[in-house]
């Protein structure tokens, strides 16, 4: 038996799962996720990736030929306000 289910049963589903992704996983966003803190979640999933990541942390050591620490540093340093700082809320 194939069951077959309509469009709008489709969409509620669809966002059911999206719902629940987005409430437990931060950098998922939701509908009023800003451009910024989206840009922010983006950076910092992508220095911690590279700080986890041992070949990728000693090729940027070697690239800017700096200590493997430092470059983490840097990287750790950088996750603090990657995209500058907040902007103005408009309430």
């Amino acid at each position: 038996m194939v069951l077959k289910l309509d469009r709008n049963e489709d969409r509620a589903n669809l966002n059911s799962q999206l719902e629940h992704l987005q409430s437990k996983y931060v950098g998922t966003g939701h509908a009023d996720t800003s451009k910024y803190e989206w840009g922010v979640n983006q950076a910092r999933d992508t220095y911690a990736s590279y700080v986890g990541h041992y070949p990728m942390l000693s090729y940027f050591a070697l690239a800017e030929n700096e200590s493997i620490a430092r470059v983490k540093f840097n990287l750790t340093e950088k996750m603090v306000q990657p995209c500058g700082p907040p902007p103005e809320r408009k309430d």
